[in-house]
């Protein structure tokens, strides 16, 4: 196929739109001063040309998969949110925000396949080797099996991995790879694509696993074109507040398992640390407060219980505000309204407040019924039981509607101690008759409300 001479194109770097000229305001996107100059080829009339020679077809059945085991990482919080590990010939995609602990997972991961005599070959293009090799020691990591480069020509890159032959490849970040032939600056969303599409097609062809690290944007996802994201085979995200301890690995895509499962770590001073019984982390005291109630919430397969906390109060504006941390607070106005309009719980002229303890995200629908019991206690000073767990969705009729997995969640709050849960009329026919536990089930937020006060 006959090509012509490279013409300049502008690309947008949030979505990838191609312009002839610059254009200040993308028309895809919406996004101002996105676009940047690079070099595109451009194809010329030609006609396709039939390959001959060699078939590359094979019967699936004549496929053979001996010996095809996952590798683990060392990290069995990582490994259930992988699926059971890493695949060889896959593409990871983990994503976070600037000193989360990406770099750190990502060395101490290569450590651990290094006390097994595994081969890793770590890319960095924003970091000397000193300042690794510095990290390596602090973290008292198994360097033996670890090879290190700063090159950022992906062209260059690909070629030592191919003479290595390592078993893992580690590149952070994508973002500082770069195709000279592309013409534009590292970063930019053409070498975004053109660096990864080579990193996974040296993966299948040769069975490597690679794990590219990528940055956050200000919007919470990952810089780039969004197709990044559906070309590589697992998309991680990272996710937690740097003022606290604990941080979650949340697998929001998996070619090779369940999405939505997630890992939990703690950062220490000397790398990250497995949490395996999240429950405990997250849960701050089993004193009687008001505004406070604890949820058994579904993260994938995995059930754990977080700290629901509420707080209102006389608004001293014309205008009250609604704010919330790890909660969304469109759905903080939306369940503002149901109490009010359905429940009579008069929330007008108030500040409203509502927190996720731990920095943890809640975002399934399970969490209504306890952001409006914790609201209920806030308004009447209600101090609720410390050993209750709650959980349910909200309707805009104000009906309890049931939610996903209740064995799971009850099972989850009686293993730590619960001895009362208020659930969904419809999820307590799934409930066995359990001793010692007082099972509540309610149809409507009202008698909801009127059952933690006859408590």
């Amino acid at each position: 196929m006959t090509r012509k001479s490279a013409k300049t194109v502008f690309e947008c770097e949030s979505c990838g739109y191609r312009s002839p000229k610059w254009l200040g305001k993308c028309p895809s996107c919406g996004g101002w001063d996105t676009f940047t100059e690079q070099k595109a080829l451009s194809e010329g009339p030609s006609r396709l040309k039939i390959a001959s020679g060699k078939s590359f077809v094979e019967p699936l059945s004549e496929i053979r998969t001996e010996g095809y085991l996952r590798q683990k990482t060392g990290f069995s919080e990582l490994d259930r949110t992988l699926g059971g590990g890493m695949v060889p010939g896959s593409v990871n995609l983990i994503g976070g925000e600037p000193g989360i602990g990406k770099s750190t997972i990502l060395l101490q991961i290569a450590g651990n396949l290094s006390l097994n005599n595994i081969t890793t070959f770590y890319v960095t293009g924003e970091e000397s080797k000193a300042q690794i090799k510095s990290r390596a020691d602090r973290l008292k990591i198994s360097q033996e099996s670890i090879s290190i480069t700063t090159e950022t020509d992906i062209s260059t890159v690909l070629g030592e991995i191919d003479r290595a032959k390592p078993t893992l490849v580690v590149i952070d970040s994508i973002q500082t790879m770069y195709e000279p032939e592309i013409g534009s600056y590292p970063g930019t969303v053409g070498q975004i694509r053109e660096s990864a599409a080579a990193c996974i097609e040296y993966a299948k062809k040769n069975d490597t696993i690679f794990i590219l690290s990528g940055h956050i944007t200000k919007e919470g996802v990952i810089a780039g074109p969004k197709v990044l994201e559906h070309m590589v085979d697992t998309v991680l995200y990272f996710e937690g507040d740097k003022d606290f301890l604990y941080r979650i690995i949340r697998g929001v895509k998996n070619r090779f398992g369940a999405a939505g499962e997630i890992g939990v770590f703690e950062m220490r001073s000397d790398g990250l640390a497995e949490v395996e019984d999240p429950s405990g982390v997250f849960l701050s005291s089993d004193e009687e407060r008001t505004g406070s109630v604890v949820m058994p919430m579904m993260e994938g397969s995995r059930p754990f219980l977080i700290e629901v906390q509420a707080l209102a109060v006389p608004s001293g504006y014309s205008v009250s505000q609604k704010v919330s941390v790890g909660f969304d607070s469109k759905k903080l106005s939306l369940i503002s309204a149901i109490c009010e309009k359905k429940a009579n719980l008069h929330l007008g002229g108030m500040d409203i407040f509502v927190k996720i303890l731990g920095g943890v995200k809640a975002e399934e629908a399970a969490v209504d019924l306890p952001v409006a019991m914790a609201l209920f206690s806030s308004v009447h000073d209600l101090k609720m039981s410390p050993n209750m767990a709650v959980f349910g969705e909200l309707g805009l009729s104000g009906e309890v509607r049931g939610a996903s997995n209740p064995e799971r969640r009850v099972a989850e709050a009686l293993r730590m101690g619960f001895d009362k849960i208020l659930l969904p009329e419809p999820n307590k026919a799934h409930i066995n008759n359990l001793g010692g536990v007082e099972i509540i089930g309610v149809r409507h937020i009202q008698r909801a409300f009127e059952a933690i006060s006859s408590l």
